[in-house]
């Protein structure tokens, strides 16, 4: 029996699983999945969560359930490319036939002293339920940086507006608009947005140093009760280390069927993978349908697809509250209501179907 091991049941692994299981699982693979917590998790609300405006509860999806699928909760430590070993943290390592890395990625701290030490996160789960507890223990008039203008700050920032209207939050971005990768329209419509509802923001900034409770911007020190970090992510400290060949970005460099130039057996999805695209929940759902064609075929002997068409992104939606939305659909920016409850319907039948 050959043993296909994945890491992580983020939004690639679930999508490896989905597809493999029940009907595409020849009779000699086994599946197992490794993660630290025993269910997929909906990593795009993780910015609710921290604002205390769904519970835990609302960001849990189960894994599948399949005679030939386990799953291992463990936290994987390092890879062993020549020995095909999965090494775990207090556990005895796992041996893999087929493996495929979607261990996700981390926050970038862009070498900035004291960013690590002393600001909170919403990367991953446990970080955003101590992200929680820290906000909403906060008193009234409490001021909460958030560094980073991009989807997930803005995200937080008003969806924190929205929870707890008494503290008064900052959100710095080095740019001159936040949201520098949507048109100037959107980034303007939810910059307005924010200034009435009076969360203020702080362009052209410059982080160069953190300490507890203060952060300098331009070298002026700032105090603050709480500080959130989004300003950038890295691939998973695994991924970093491993000793492959990799992009400007640390990402890893893969063929057209998405294994390493090096070993056909390895394969790497979502925020670890080099791919023409910034990382997201759809990039790595459409990686892994490609991964499950590719490994069908080497299983059957066959040769893998020479080439795949380029994975095709829908857009992007995001949150401002529970009420009001902006996104890019067909290359389309669309403000106001309809956004917000199109993305209410994504995340609906996500978890249906998942579920």
């Amino acid at each position: 029996m050959k043993n296909l091991v994945i890491l992580g049941g983020g939004y690639g692994g679930m999508r490896l699983l989905q597809r493999l299981l029940p009907n595409q699982l020849p009779e000699d693979i086994e599946i197992t999945l490794i993660d630290r917590i025993p269910y997929h998790c909906l990593k795009t609300e993780y910015y609710a969560l921290a604002a205390g405006t769904i519970s835990d509860q609302h960001v849990r999806v189960s894994f599948p359930e399949h005679p030939r699928l386990r799953v291992k909760y463990g936290e994987v430590t390092d890879i062993s490319l020549e020995a095909k070993l999965i090494y775990l943290k207090d556990q005895d390592p796992i041996v893999y036939d087929d493996l495929v890395i979607g261990l996700g990625c981390e926050d970038k701290y862009h070498n900035i002293p004291g960013a690590e030490e002393f600001t909170y996160s919403i990367q991953s789960i446990d970080k955003s339920r101590s992200t929680y507890q820290k906000l909403n223990n906060l008193g009234p008039g409490s001021t909460v940086a958030i560094v980073g203008g991009g989807l997930s700050g803005v995200e937080l920032a008003s969806e924190l507006n929205e929870s707890r209207p008494d503290l008064q939050v900052k959100l710095f971005d080095r740019g001159d608009h936040i949201l520098s990768m949507f048109p100037e329209r959107l980034s303007n419509y939810v910059e307005n947005w924010f200034h009435t509802h009076g969360v203020e923001i702080i362009n052209g900034a410059n982080i160069t140093k953190v300490e507890e409770n203060v952060l300098y911007n331009q070298d002026d020190a700032i105090p603050f009760d709480v500080i959130v970090w989004t300003a950038g992510i890295q691939p998973s400290k695994v991924i970093r280390h491993l000793d492959v060949e990799k992009d400007g970005q640390g990402r890893v460099v893969l063929t057209p069927q998405h294994n390493l130039p090096t070993d056909e057996h390895v394969y790497v999805v979502g925020d670890g993978a080099s791919l023409p695209h910034a990382p997201s929940a759809q990039l790595a759902e459409g990686q892994a349908e490609q991964i499950v064609q590719v490994l069908v075929k080497r299983w059957n002997n066959e040769e893998p697809p020479s080439e795949f068409p380029a994975i095709k992104l829908k857009g992007v939606l995001g949150s401002l509250g529970k009420k009001h939305g902006f996104g890019l659909v067909a290359d389309r920016a669309i403000t106001g209501r309809v956004p917000r409850l199109l993305k209410s319907g994504v995340l609906w039948m996500y978890k249906y179907h998942n579920g």
